[in-house]
Formats: C-alpha cells, structure tokens, sequence
C-alpha cells in the first residue's frame, strides 16, 4: 500500500489501512485517497461543519464557488442529510448522522471527474477532540482512468487541504466559544 502525497496526507497508517463505505462500492481496480487533520473540537461540532459542504466547498471560494464566499456561520438544518442529496459532486449513497457520509458521482460530477466515491468523517479523538477524514475511492481499471486518478489526486490534495483547514479553522473557533 503507497502512503505518501499525493495518495495520503494527514492520515495515520491505521486510518489508511481500514475500509471505509467509499472502498466497498467498486469491485475492480481502484486508487484509494486518504486526507485526515486533527481538529480542537467535538466530534458532533465538527460533524456539523463537515456537513457545511452540502452549502458550500469551503476550498478555494474563488475557483470552485464561483467567487461567493463559504459561509462562515453553520446553516441551520446543514446536517439533516438524505440519501440522495447533492453535496459538492457527490450523490450521498450512506448517512450515518452525527459521524459520517459516503457519495459518489453521478452525471455531470461523473463526466468530470470520473467514477469516484468518498466517504467524509468525523471522528472522537478525546473528549474535546476530534479527527476530520475523507475517502476517495477512484476507478483505475484502464490505463487512462489511472492516468486520470492519478492527475485527480494531486488537484485534490489541493483542494481538500485547503477544506479541512477551513472546517478545522470554524470547528475550533466555534468550540472555543462554548
């Protein structure tokens, strides 16, 4: 198993190793990505912020949101996901409330980014902590689909960074304010 960037960051080997939702949905080759950042906050807070995502993508506000900044306070009713749902490019296929969510694209998400799944987390890492993850599962069952996963992982080791970093920023301020 390859645990270095762009494939892995953030994430200890254990987190790397187990099986998420996202891993169970293709049964052919694939590329599995692992990002994960510790967060000073509950698990439930910083579960409702990972939900936040179904708002906005808390990335890069001016390339992938068109400008219009992500919101910095949590939207009501954000966390009541449903199978089904859009959030960012994924169709939500398992909620399991108040820890985590798994999606994988579909139309238009599909034509862009290929067939990929992801399943985001929140963890307890102590009474007042918590761990953010995320698992991307790519299909890589031809050589360009590899090319492409590969290609894939470096722009979203980009992105997500930048995600977590923005959902730890609020979850930590928001706890710091309980």
């Amino acid at each position: 198993m390859t645990v270095g960037l762009p494939l892995v960051w953030g994430a200890t080997p254990a987190e790397v190793a187990r099986r998420y939702p996202a891993d169970e949905m293709y049964d052919g080759p694939t590329l599995a990505l692992t990002r994960a950042v510790s967060v000073a906050a509950p698990a439930d807070l910083t579960y409702r912020w990972l939900c936040q995502v179904a708002v906005a993508p808390y990335s890069y506000d001016l390339l992938d949101n068109w400008g219009r900044r992500s919101p910095t306070r949590l939207t009501p009713g954000a966390d009541a996901l449903a199978l089904g749902q859009l959030v960012e490019v994924f169709t939500l296929t398992g909620v399991e409330p108040g820890h985590q969510w798994t999606g994988r694209t579909e139309g238009g998400p599909r034509r862009v980014f290929g067939d990929l799944t992801a399943t985001y987390a929140a963890e307890p890492d102590g009474p007042d902590a918590s761990r953010l993850l995320c698992r991307i599962v790519l299909v890589a069952e031809t050589l360009p689909a590899r090319v492409r996963a590969h290609a894939l992982a470096w722009g979203d080791l980009v992105m997500m960074r930048k995600q977590f970093h923005t959902l730890k920023a609020l979850a930590e301020r928001d706890a710091r304010a309980l």
